[in-house]
């Protein structure tokens, strides 16, 4: 009977422990099967985003705008919002009678040309495809065809958009009927570039995501040294991309939020990078407190409650940072801030619920062959070791004040070549990086005809005003005609007591040198009204520009703004917050000195987009400081227990090697942009790419953690811990 008494307390606590492992692993498998739903609904939900981008540039410009004023008055003159492709046909011999004869009956069998599903080309046409322009130099023949934008929203066979299929069909039938007969053919102008475009932006779905998680999956194995881990990482960072999905797609057909190509290929690339970050914190404290820990449940218990904090406040930043660019006066920016801060939530979520479940199911084993074992060992002995961390940590130690000074000046003789970054905008033809026809339509165009031809300026101005407006555009330097007339002889068409004036450059339209001249025009007609106003696709251009600067003189000061009070918040300490801002703005700096370097002498790029110096500051600064934040919480953790510098030393040694292993993730995943044969996204990747390497393995590793240790527990100031 008393064997039986003193037995029970032991039966009951193992029935106690039962009854908890039978909870955990109920709502283990509770969150598993939840997550295989949301994937299998949000998955198909990721292929199907391509479906509501917009990639109009007038579409995102602000309402107030010159050009978007311009834009909206002009369709009064027009019937429908007219997109036009240009088919440009060369003999360098000279255009014979037989090569006129069969322009026209390739212009007469445009309407007949069959875009699939029972639809033709005529079915969209804006205008009859009638006119056909001979050059001066007897080399050439330009053919407009006008496309009814209003009625190309459509999705025909294979998800390819109206306005993609036009291009792709007169290039085909092109192929087939002028080619052979010894003419130089291309398919260019707006309505080309826009096709070329497409294709571009046809590997986002599938190429860009696919490089991106294979990129990830080498770098894990080589972290881990594990071959089912990183597999537990890659389907966290799937499982994030499907939920952001599925929030993304609704809003973005409902016209809630603007998606462009860009802002979903940078989508991909943010989820993969954020949602494997998070995991390698994650993961990094499990595998430690699984050496002082028996069970799984109790060490991950204790990780999770040590990494929530951090990720939380890391996934924090990068939000409000990114819902700073609704800020923007440009739609595309304005609209990456939701789309993006949707796609770290996405990240946060899965991370933090997927991946604990996906652990905890697997045990120990996950990590095999390197399974920890219950030792005792604690990564923070590695403090002054022989190990590369410990060298670190046993560096910063040593030398504090001499290590931060060094790595400063570096970073400012990096910084120094800032203004050499040139990011006045490019033409078309130096937004592909690879040869397509409305590119080389548009340089052989140029040879032949004015260089903006058919793609005008258009002046809106008073009906009694017209006439001196057409005089004085035409004097300006780099515009070749002006006329108000819609055809030689033809009284100009007055609407609401306004006339529309079309001015032809002798530029590209889309050239920094076009914008150039519209700015002159702009300044040369204020002097005739204040009503006059200049609009068109350069005009656009322009504004964007215009709004693009207006961008960075706002939207910087705001995200360092916000990402100072979360610092200040998070490691209760103003001097603490400070140091971080300051280290990683002039980590922003220096990117951007090397990035001019790179560009400018190395890679010879023409310019850059306006807008990539803010996209670069608001994923360099608000992506940045994860590492920063990483360190900080660590080291404020261990200076509680231990004081500040050897705190400094023991976060230093502990965090080194997987928040480096986060950086090189996030460099790769951002790298895989430059996979897509456009401009601004390769040079998004190689900045980005560079700026996470300085910030892990410079900013982060030295000058952090050297000029705390230097300041002290000042660096606290003014929590407790600063007394």
């Amino acid at each position: 009977m008393e064997q039986d008494e003193q037995q029970s307390p032991d039966s009951g606590s193992r029935r106690g422990k039962s009854r908890s492992r039978w909870a955990w692993r109920a709502a283990i498998a509770a969150v598993l099967i939840g997550w295989l739903v949301l994937g299998s609904l949000g998955g198909p939900t990721v292929g199907k985003l391509s479906e509501v981008q917009e990639n109009d540039n007038a579409n995102f410009l602000p309402k107030q705008a010159e050009s978007t004023l311009v834009a909206n008055e002009s369709a009064k003159f027009v019937d429908s919002k007219a997109l036009p492709y240009f088919v440009l046909i060369v003999r360098d011999s000279g255009i014979t009678p037989t090569d006129l004869a069969n322009a026209q009956r390739f212009l007469a069998s445009v309407p007949a040309m069959d875009l699939g599903d029972g639809k033709t080309i005529g079915d969209y046409l804006a205008a009859p495809a009638t006119t056909i322009v001979p050059s001066e130099d007897k080399k050439a023949l330009l053919l407009t065809v006008e496309i009814d934008g209003d009625r190309a929203d459509e999705v025909v066979k294979d998800g390819e958009t109206v306005l993609f299929a036009v291009a792709d069909t007169m290039r085909t039938e092109i192929k087939q009927t002028l080619t052979p007969t010894g003419l130089d053919v291309y398919v260019t102008g707006p309505g080309g570039v826009f096709a070329d475009f497409v294709v571009a932006f046809s590997g986002i779905d599938g190429i860009l995501l696919g490089v991106a998680l294979a990129v990830v999956f080498v770098i894990l194995l080589i972290v881990y040294r594990s071959p089912v881990l990183p597999i537990a990482v890659l389907l966290t960072a799937v499982f994030g991309l499907a939920l952001a999905a599925l929030v993304v797609y609704p809003l973005a057909k409902s016209d809630v939020l603007e998606l462009n190509g860009q802002s979903q290929g940078i989508l991909f690339i943010l989820v993969v990078g954020a949602a494997t970050d998070y995991s390698l914190l994650l993961v990094s404290r499990y595998k430690e407190e699984l050496h002082d820990y028996a069970s799984k449940y109790q060490a991950m218990r204790i990780a999770w409650r040590a990494a929530v904090e951090p990720i939380a406040a890391s996934a924090a930043t990068v939000i409000l940072g990114l819902l700073c660019l609704l800020l923007s006066q440009l739609g595309s920016t304005k609209g990456l801030g939701p789309v993006g801060a949707i796609g770290i939530a996405g990240a946060f979520i899965s991370a933090m619920t997927f991946l604990p479940a996906i652990l905890l199911a697997f045990g120990r084993r996950i990590f095999w062959p390197s399974i920890p074992r219950l030792d005792h060992v604690h990564a923070r002995d590695q403090v002054g070791g022989r190990k590369l961390w410990g060298r670190v940590s046993g560096l910063v130690g040593r030398r504090p004040r001499r290590v931060w000074v060094i790595t400063v000046l570096a970073l400012l003789a990096c910084a120094a070549f800032l203004p050499t970054f040139k990011a006045s905008g490019t033409s078309q033809e130096d937004l592909f990086l690879n040869e397509v026809e409305s590119v080389t339509g548009q340089e052989v165009l140029g040879q032949h005809f004015d260089a903006g031809a058919g793609t005008p300026v258009q002046i809106l101005t008073p009906s009694n005003q017209a006439d001196q407006v057409v005089q004085v555009a035409s004097k300006v330097d780099g515009v070749a005609t002006a006329s108000a007339s819609v055809a030689p002889g033809a009284p100009p068409k007055v609407v609401d007591g306004k006339v529309l004036v079309q001015a032809t450059l002798k530029v590209p339209a889309d050239s920094p040198e076009a914008t150039k001249v519209v700015e002159h025009l702009r300044t040369e007609l204020d002097t005739v009204s204040p009503d006059v106003l200049v609009g068109g696709s350069t005009a656009i251009n322009l504004d964007v520009l215009d709004a693009s600067k207006r961008d960075l003189r706002v939207i910087i000061p705001t995200i360092l703004a916000v990402i100072f009070v979360v610092l200040m918040l998070l490691l209760r300490s103003i001097v603490a917050a400070v140091l971080l801002v300051v280290a990683n703005v002039l980590s922003f700096g220096a990117t951007v000195g090397v990035s001019a370097i790179a560009f400018n002498h190395i890679f010879d790029f023409p310019g850059a987009d306006p807008s990539i110096p803010l996209y670069a500051f608001v994923f360099l600064v608000a992506l940045g400081i994860d590492y920063s934040i990483f360190l900080m919480t660590r080291v404020r953790e261990e200076s509680r227990e231990q004081g500040t510098r050897p705190g400094i030393l023991v976060g230093l040694a502990v965090t080194g090697g997987v928040i480096t292993s986060a950086g090189v993730v996030l460099a790769a995943t951002f790298s895989a942009l430059a996979v897509l044969p456009i401009l601004f996204l390769v040079q998004i990747a190689f900045m980005v790419a560079f700026g996470v390497l300085l910030d892990t393995t410079v900013v982060r590793s030295l000058l952090v953690p050297s000029l705390a240790y230097d300041i002290g527990k000042r660096v606290w100031w003014p929590s407790k811990l600063s007394s």
